[in-house]
């Protein structure tokens, strides 16, 4: 049976799609990288502006404080619309991105320090309000994958950093001022696009689930975009493209981003097609009697009245009580239950070892690269594994973990063990400078760092519910700062600067100025250190998996398909008919009404009042 409806109609469905919102939050996260590649514009920024080096680093402290402290934009979604969101975070990346570019162009006067700090910071805040409003609103619309949502969302945003640095070139050459513009309108322009196409969709009616077949084609566009960026990335660091091969790469990563509107268009238009053949099964039988029933709404006033006097009422100390008494795991926390709880903080200590660890890695890879010999061509190398794998650890651990759990009922946070014990391989191979290992290290170390990221944030949504989950979302991402802060500042930079020192036998009024250490032992007893505490993460981590055992062993969707089935039950709405998965109007009637409610329920025995 043919699919009714003309273009204008098809394309507003496919638009107004579930499959359409997905697509968009793609694109969102594609552009949202900007934090990823401040080294390749920081050079420009410490030339332009006259900077030392650690006025630089005082940049990248904002800019990294910035991308982590999410949590007004969590809060701020919980109580306004996902397009409120995004449009403050458009207008935040325009604003922060765009006064760095006019510093650096001299349009105007130098800024202070710490206004170019404020404007870096707001700039990359808005990732932050990006990934609220896009990836929060998916992971809502598809709870029962959340897994491969998180998985793919999150590969994007690892990828957007290889995205960016691929388009500018077509755009404006080599010209590292002219990226700082792109990602300022880029990020901004696609946000305000797709604004009102990102929204909190409700579940699909009647017996029909939303299927997770469109997730795999997905998976295989983004894996095909990935193999060709890490392919092309490879040649840049051998090959010089002159700017008409830079222009023809640009347009193949944006024929690639585009790809996946074929799976949308293709879905929307199979759901049309069995639509229509069910309504067209519904139209050649026999009418059945629809069964309404009307609501005495005096009596059903005095019910609710009776219910809301048998309420107890709210006080500070029950208050206080029942945030140290929170629910059963996989209800709805509030934010207070949720930061209090002993799953949260056990979490979060795994993270802050884990995430901390390899980030500290992922930071100093140059200079590891450095200490132990490699050439800079094998460096930079090291750097777009580190880039690529970490996309790749997102969307592996994403799919992966969710077939596990649904299968097997393999819980999360025995996958987020596994992949801190072997991130701890990365870190001994680091440690022990076994040579030719850093390419196998930065492979590890990149896979891990992405694969937690996935795993920390489903199962953030799994124990503690989806209803604030735009602020315990951000509240998780907390743990990166920290865990950076304390490994690699406090613990890495510390003992590599003493090594340095104790090589070049410098240290001057106890200064040590610029020095360069060479040998294992630079990062050797960091990360050995690091080792440590991410095994310790690993064991707190198991803790983990031993207080949610009895969780994950039961069916943690079910009342994701209970809420379906409600609706599947649930009475239609005025002139509607319902038939197997789908939804129809009563050819000559004008209004339903429910006759009364008994205890336990809708009594079905009534009338159709309006017919004409």
């Amino acid at each position: 049976m043919a699919v009714a409806g003309g273009p204008l109609y098809l394309t507003t469905r496919v638009i107004q799609g579930r499959w359409f919102m997905v697509y968009a939050c793609f694109i969102i996260m594609s552009a949202a990288g900007a934090t990823y590649i401040f080294s390749i514009y920081s050079p420009v920024l410490k030339s332009s502006l006259h900077y030392n080096q650690q006025t630089l680093n005082t940049l990248s402290f904002f800019k990294d404080l910035g991308a982590n402290v999410g949590i007004i934009s969590g809060l701020i979604n919980e109580v306004t619309p996902p397009f409120v969101v995004l449009l403050l975070g458009a207008a935040m990346n325009l604003f922060g991105y765009l006064m760095i570019y006019l510093a650096i162009i001299s349009r105007i006067t130098r800024p202070p320090v710490w206004q170019m700090c404020l404007f870096i910071c707001v700039g990359a805040n808005s990732q932050t309000f990006a990934n609220t409003g896009a990836l929060v609103t998916c992971v809502k619309n598809f709870p029962e994958s959340r897994g491969i949502v998180l998985g793919l969302l999150k590969c994007f945003v690892g990828l957007s950093g290889a995205i960016l640095t691929q388009l500018y070139p077509a755009f404006y050459g080599d010209d590292s001022k002219s990226l700082v513009l792109l990602i300022a309108w880029l990020p901004a322009a696609v946000s305000i696009f797709f604004v009102y196409t990102i929204r909190i969709m409700k579940p699909p009616r009647g017996s029909e689930t939303v299927k997770t077949r469109p997730f795999y084609y997905f998976l295989y566009l983004t894996v095909a975009l990935s193999g060709y960026l890490l392919v092309f990335i490879v040649l840049e660091k051998v090959t010089n493209f002159n700017r008409a091969e830079y222009i023809a790469n640009g347009a193949v990563v944006i024929f690639l981003l585009f790809l996946p509107i074929v799976v949308v268009i293709n879905e929307e238009l199979n759901i049309l097609k069995k639509q229509s053949n069910q309504l067209e099964q519904c139209e050649t039988k026999p009418p059945t009697p629809v069964i309404a029933v009307t609501v005495n709404e005096s009596s059903n006033t005095s019910v609710e009245t009776s219910i809301e006097d048998k309420l107890p009422k709210t006080t500070a100390l029950a208050s206080i009580t029942e945030m140290f008494r929170p629910p059963a795991r996989g209800e709805d926390y509030t934010i207070l239950q949720a930061l209090f709880s002993i799953d949260m903080i056990v979490l979060f200590l795994a993270t802050i070892c884990g995430v901390g660890g390899t980030l500290t890695a992922i930071d100093n890879m140059g200079q590891i690269g450095q200490s132990l010999g490699y050439p800079s061509k094998s460096i930079s190398t090291f750097v777009s594994l580190v880039s690529i794998w970490n996309a790749m650890g997102r969307l592996a651990a994403g799919f992966l973990s969710e077939i596990l759990l649904k299968k097997y009922n393999f819980s999360r946070p025995l996958m987020l063990t596994f992949v801190l014990l072997l991130a701890c391989a990365g870190h001994l191979l680091i440690a022990f400078g076994v040579p030719n290992s850093l390419y196998i290290a930065s492979v590890i170390i990149g896979f891990c760092f992405g694969a937690q990221w996935p795993l920390l944030f489903a199962i953030i949504s799994e124990v503690f519910g989806l209803k604030y989950y735009s602020t315990l979302y951000n509240l998780g991402g907390v743990a990166s700062p920290i865990g950076s802060y304390i490994l690699n500042v406090r613990v890495t930079g510390r003992l590599y600067d003493r090594e340095a020192a104790r090589q070049n036998k410098a240290v001057v009024a106890g200064d040590v100025k610029d020095l360069t250490c060479i040998g294992v032992k630079c990062f050797q007893l960091s990360f050995l250190i690091i080792t440590a505490a991410t095994v310790v993460g690993a064991m707190v981590s198991l803790l983990l998996v031993v207080r949610t055992r009895n969780f994950y062993k039961g069916d943690i969707y079910a009342k994701f398909r209970e809420t379906t089935a409600e609706l599947a039950l649930a009475p239609p709405q005025n002139g509607e008919k319902k038939f197997a998965g789908g939804e129809g109007r009563i050819d000559g009637v004008e209004e339903v009404v429910f006759l009364d409610t008994v205890e336990g329920g809708i009594e079905k025995d009534g009338i159709v009042e309006g017919s004409k």
